[in-house]
């Protein structure tokens, strides 16, 4: 006589039944591979969230803003940029807009009762009436800098800068260079120029006039077309100083957020070894489930063997249950890991994003665990003898 073959229908409902027969056991043990999963896709689900928003964010600022700062010397001196160094930019071809700041000694503070030595990290600088547009940032509230308020003692201050001191409304009194200065207005947050956030800045004409300022810019930010970045890189600082280029320093603010990203990355990698080692030992329990399962129903093997079961069909009976198990927990768990990513990045107000790789990693991360912790209990419970079993009875 052949042996009834076992349908896919079957194994499945002779899986559940076993399952359903210990659910508190059960759930303990779907719980370390919900647990690993979760984690898993909670970190990638971040991860690609955050780099999503960084990306968001070189889109919106662009990636064509180049900044020129002075370096070094060939005796370790600190180098000066000419004065003409702004209009000597703008004659590049691909350069579309051109900025400047240059920095002062003045101080800035609250009132002259305030003690001069307590600065709070705010930088006083002179700065030109296209640096906004250059930097691509927006006043939060009052005006910027032009070429009538720059000529007169007012002030406009980087978002950090206002907090310290405490003002955010145009009107405001300033302390600096021994006199008081007018709030024009508040800058919102400057991501790719974050120094401008902690600065006080006056106009080139004023800052001359009040604050002793030599007229040398400190830094020169210029955008030009996207296609022409590299090109205009290559030729900046002979521009700017054509007898010493290797005095001044050309760099991109946005290659730091691309670092940031980068770095994010490495983050995430060792946080998956994190979740690898949570899914391992969910894939542990699951085994140890499987094998005290195997212990408990040998009187239930022998009866399936003496009626006829074959070895395959036992093994097939216990391989399913741990593969249905673990499917279990992985179903949780890439709830639980989107529901975090979803959570996270909404809270941070990034677009939340969960690729789709990663729930199909997850699903094969499960599949797996679920046969590695199975075949020991199922080939077990397959070399069980009903004799043996039944003995037992």
């Amino acid at each position: 006589m052949r042996p009834a073959r076992l349908g896919p229908g079957d194994v499945l409902r002779v899986g559940l039944g076993g399952l359903r027969a210990r659910p508190a056991r059960v759930v303990m043990s779907a719980l370390g591979i919900a647990i690993g999963i979760a984690t898993m896709v909670a970190v990638i689900g971040i991860s690609s969230s955050s780099k999503a928003e960084l990306l968001r964010r070189l889109d919106r600022f662009g990636t064509n803003l180049l900044r020129a700062e002075p370096g070094d010397t060939l005796f370790g001196d600190a180098a000066e940029l000419p004065e003409a160094a702004p209009e000597m930019v703008r004659r590049i071809g691909p350069v579309t807009a051109v900025g400047a700041t240059g920095a002062t000694d003045a101080t800035a503070r609250r009132s002259d009762r305030v003690p001069e030595e307590v600065t709070q990290g705010i930088a006083v600088q002179a700065a030109t009436p296209a640096l906004l547009g250059t930097l691509g940032a927006r006043t939060a509230a009052g005006r910027w800098l032009d070429a009538a308020t720059g000529r007169y003692p007012g002030v406009v201050l980087g978002s950090e800068a206002a907090r310290r001191l405490g003002l955010d409304r145009p009107g405001d009194q300033v302390w600096i260079g021994g006199r008081r200065f007018t709030v024009l207005g508040v800058l919102a947050p400057v991501e790719l120029a974050p120094e401008i956030d902690r600065s006080a800045l006056v106009g080139w004409d004023a800052a001359r006039r009040h604050l002793g300022f030599g007229g040398h810019p400190t830094t020169v930010y210029e955008r030009s077309a996207d296609a022409s970045v590299g090109d205009v890189r290559a030729v900046l600082a002979r521009t700017i100083d054509p007898e010493h280029p290797e005095q001044v320093k050309v760099s991109r603010p946005s290659d730091a957020l691309a670092a940031k990203a980068a770095a994010a990355g490495a983050f995430t990698g060792l946080l998956l070894g994190l979740g690898a080692v949570a899914l391992l030992v969910g894939g542990v329990g699951v085994a140890n489930t499987m094998v005290i399962s195997v212990l408990e129903r040998r009187r239930e093997i022998g009866l399936r063997r003496s009626l006829g079961a074959t070895r395959g069909q036992v093994r097939v009976q216990f391989l399913a249950e741990s593969l249905l198990l673990s499917a279990c927990g992985g179903a949780v768990g890439v709830v639980l890991g989107t529901g975090v990513t979803a959570g996270c990045a909404l809270a941070k107000g990034w677009p939340p994003v969960v690729p789709v790789w990663a729930l199909g990693g997850a699903l094969a991360a499960t599949l797996a665990i679920g046969t590695a912790a199975g075949l020991y209990p199922a080939a077990r419970a397959a070399r069980l003898s009903p004799t043996a079993a039944l003995a037992t009875v």
